[in-house]
């Protein structure tokens, strides 16, 4: 396409998104309901999956060719397993309550007409992602859920995966009954398209941009409409002066071995000075035994020298900031809990932080003092999720402080209006 045909296509699907979203808003959870069990049924159909895995391998093969680190492949991958978890966080979802029409608030005015608060779509939702097709589900079923239209703008490299996916739905809004325009894939990886799209506030309500950073700074500095984002994911683990062993090993490796490519994956290791030298060498050999890279301040580095056997490098002031998606982990040495915080509220991106202690008091201050969307007491930070906080799908976690913080479900795509009725009241 020329930049006159891809206008003319992104401003084509934009209106017909906004024309599906006010069908949308009118309809009933049960309309809303039938149509991702039937997304589900279809992904779960047998002849789905050869399908699937074709496409995906091909989209594997062009993220060899474009030059794409191992994690970034596996984000890119599609498998059995990830497939069927797309399937269960569609049938959860079924299974959540719609939030669309809960009443907020309810007054009654001294005049005598009733004020309600009620929750309501927010309207056309674009969703720009990169590597990940599950993306393409979950977004869409959270959105459809929440009476929202969805413009769907997936990578390059998942392209004839995202293709599929979007196939699968169509084809389950068509047999239900509902507008087939209410979640659309932008049929094409020319990067002007997203320029198109964030030029389009006339019909484009909000946009939720998922990927690297890169990505996120530019949209979040050229769209005209509201942007939900968190610009990277460094994750920070505490272990406190009265860290427990076995937890501290278990935990910390969980939250950066799990999967190292994700957002919520451990960039960053903090160690208090009390246990430096008891329980950090053996979270560093459990670390190493995973194929983890250690980068480490000075402290650290004489601990490691002591015991021998632990390679490591020196770590930068820029590693600190770093989100490596990757089997790396920074590791910086403080005198006690006060340091913890500040290093935590300096380097990390207000995504997930965790300490790890059998100190209630200690728990408790970190808790209420580190400013990010979610914080932990002994549990691993990979539980950043909407799936695991009962959300069903996510459409994204968002580090903003305004309309929504933390793994965005249901009730964060939406937006509220008024309803005034009286019996003829005047001012």
């Amino acid at each position: 396409m020329n930049e006159s045909e891809v206008e003319k296509t992104i401003l084509d699907v934009a209106k017909r998104a906004l024309a599906a979203s006010h069908q949308l808003a009118a309809l009933s959870t049960e309309q809303k309901n039938a149509a991702l069990l039937r997304i589900a049924d279809l992904l779960e159909a047998p002849e789905t999956l050869p399908v699937l895995l074709e496409a995906n391998e091909r989209d594997l093969q062009t993220g060899a060719s474009l030059g794409l680190s191992d994690a970034m492949l596996d984000r890119l991958r599609l498998t059995p397993q990830r497939i069927k978890g797309m399937i269960e966080g569609t049938r959860q979802v079924v299974d959540l309550e719609d939030p669309v029409g809960a009443i907020l608030e309810q007054k009654t005015h001294k005049k005598g007409f009733s004020i309600e608060k009620v929750r309501v779509p927010i309207g056309v939702i674009g969703i720009i992602y990169e590597s990940r097709p599950n993306v393409t589900i979950d977004c869409a079923v959270l959105c459809l859920k929440s009476g929202n239209s969805t413009i769907l703008r997936g990578g390059r490299e998942a392209f004839h995966s995202n293709m599929t996916l979007a196939a699968i739905i169509r084809r389950a809004l068509e047999e239900t009954g509902l507008p087939i325009d209410a979640i659309q894939l932008i049929p094409t990886v020319d990067r002007y398209a997203l320029t198109v799209l964030m030029k389009l506030d006339e019909y484009v309500h909000c946009i939720i941009p998922r990927g690297g950073e890169g990505l996120i700074r530019f949209v979040s500095e050229n769209a005209r409409m509201p942007v939900i984002k968190h610009y990277k994911g460094v994750c920070n683990i505490y272990l406190d002066a009265d860290a427990e062993r076995q937890m501290s090993i278990k935990v910390t490796v969980n939250a950066k071995c799990q999967r190292p490519s994700v957002c919520n994956a451990a960039e960053n290791l903090i160690v208090h000075k009390d246990v430096l030298q008891s329980i950090f060498p053996d979270v560093a050999k459990a670390l190493k035994e995973e194929g983890v890279q250690l980068r480490v301040d000075d402290c650290a580095a004489e601990t490691l020298e002591a015991f021998g056997g632990i390679p490591f490098t020196m770590a930068t002031e820029e590693d600190y900031h770093t989100e490596y998606v990757d089997k790396i982990i920074s590791i910086k040495t403080v005198d006690n809990l006060e340091e913890a915080i500040t290093f935590v509220n300096t380097y990390g991106s207000g995504h997930s932080d965790a300490i790890l202690t059998e100190n209630e008091e200690a728990a408790a201050r970190f808790q209420t003092e580190v400013d990010a969307a979610t914080v932990y007491w002994n549990v691993s930070t990979r539980f950043t999720d909407g799936f695991e906080f009962g959300l069903g799908a996510e459409i994204g976690i968002s580090t903003d402080k305004l309309h929504a913080r933390g793994p965005m479900g249901l009730n964060e795509l939406t937006t509220y209006k008024y309803l005034i009725r009286g019996h003829g009241e005047i001012k």
